[in-house]
């Protein structure tokens, strides 16, 4: 029952990471230009990187999300997640820490500045991350498959409403 209980948790929370690179992959691609932009004003790299580094980051989260597809991918796609959010709650606090909370985060999703809340959402999602990586391989009946997309896609669902929440306040803050 114990081990059911973390297999079905480690599978909500895996659904859940890919539907967050899922969604950000595919706004990055759409608007890969605007992307480009967002990671040139981090001002991190020379201008001459921001293209290949753009094209690394797209790449590294669709692989996220294909790992996920795969047989045995899960903890390498995790992996991989908990690797991206930890570089982008870094990227975002030592841009913070310079003052340069006007730049757009590049997250995907509503627009939104640089802000502590952002890098400690990021720290939330690394600690879901590990969680699911020591629930350790998945191992579920249909049903509970079933039940942990639906967990998965819920906890998305509260996500995009908690960033969008996070959106409106800083839209709030700048226009006082």
């Amino acid at each position: 029952m114990e081990s059911s209980l973390a297999s079905l948790a480690s599978a909500a929370i895996t659904v859940f990471i890919a539907l967050i690179f899922a969604r950000a992959a595919l706004h990055k691609l759409t608007e890969f230009t605007e992307f480009t932009g967002f990671v040139a004003d981090y001002r991190l790299i020379g201008e001459r990187l921001v293209r290949p580094v753009s094209i690394g980051i797209v790449t590294a989260e669709i692989a996220v999300v294909a790992l996920q597809l795969v047989p045995g991918g899960q903890t390498p796609g995790l992996a991989i997640a908990a690797a991206m959010f930890t570089l982008y709650a870094a990227a975002m606090a030592f841009n913070i820490r310079r003052g340069r909370t006007h730049i757009e985060c590049g997250c995907g999703g509503a627009i939104q500045p640089l802000s502590r809340a952002l890098v400690l959402r990021n720290a939330v999602l690394v600690l879901l991350v590990g969680l699911a990586l020591l629930a350790g391989p998945l191992s579920l009946d249909l049903g509970g498959t079933v039940t942990a997309i639906a967990a998965g896609l819920a906890a998305w669902v509260v996500f995009l409403l908690a960033e969008q929440i996070l959106a409106n306040s800083s839209l709030a803050r700048r226009t006082r």
